[in-house]
């Protein structure tokens, strides 16, 4: 588990295929610091497992279908990447809950200049858009971001000058896939309504359905 606010920013130095897996080796630094063989990182949002360790750099294996369904694919040697180890129950919870178990990827569509700060419009699937919310969060290539604006084909979130300086994001161009994760929180919620709403429409000649606003705050929602 991850919370979505980047350690540091490592260099790719290499990634191979073999067959129907991979390895990818990054050049860091922070991130080394009490890491062992078997811990994991996310990489650009992707949860890898750490399976050989050197002076500055660390290798993973993936499996290539993950390279295929992120944006690890589009990477090449020398290319910058988001890093993070997984989180501590002592570490301060700055972000949000993160997987590093990427939904899909996204498209960039937009920069706009907002006063301070960079606004990125971003395309999503349209299965991945229906579990956001406008002020809700989402981890773009593993950074954790609030969502400013919302509408039925695209998302907004503004980077500070903070997470320009210290993420990859404002590195990227327009048309550059990056790996998106909506909150795990609301894919539940969005789970259970559907399938009771599914569930409520199959047996509407005789069911009625116990959702309501005091069901959902006894749940926790």
């Amino acid at each position: 588990m991850f919370t979505g606010i980047v350690e540091e920013v490592g260099i790719l130095r290499k990634i191979t295929a073999n067959g129907k897996s991979g390895k990818v080796t990054i050049q860091s630094n922070k991130i080394l610091d009490g890491t062992n063989l078997g811990d994991s990182i996310a990489v650009n949002g992707v949860c890898l497992t750490v399976s050989s360790l050197g002076k500055n750099e660390f290798t993973a294996d993936v499996m290539m279908e993950t390279v295929r369904s992120t944006n690890l694919s589009s990477l090449n040697p020398s290319d910058e990447v988001n890093l993070e180890r997984a989180m501590s129950l002592s570490s301060r919870f700055g972000g949000h809950l993160v997987t590093g178990h990427v939904d899909s990827k996204g498209t960039i569509c937009k920069f706009e200049k907002d006063e301070n700060a960079v606004l990125i419009s971003i395309q999503p699937s349209k299965e991945l858009l229906s579990t956001m919310i406008h002020k809700g969060s989402v981890a773009i290539d593993g950074v954790s971001l609030t969502i400013a604006y919302l509408d039925d084909e695209i998302f907004k979130v503004s980077v500070i000058p903070h997470t320009k300086f210290n993420t990859t994001l404002l590195t990227k161009n327009i048309g550059d896939f990056v790996n998106l994760e909506s909150d795990v929180i609301g894919k539940y919620v969005n789970n259970f309504l559907v399938k009771n709403y599914k569930e409520l429409n199959s047996n509407s000649s005789h069911y009625k359905s116990n959702i309501d606003k005091e069901f959902l705050f006894k749940n926790g929602f």
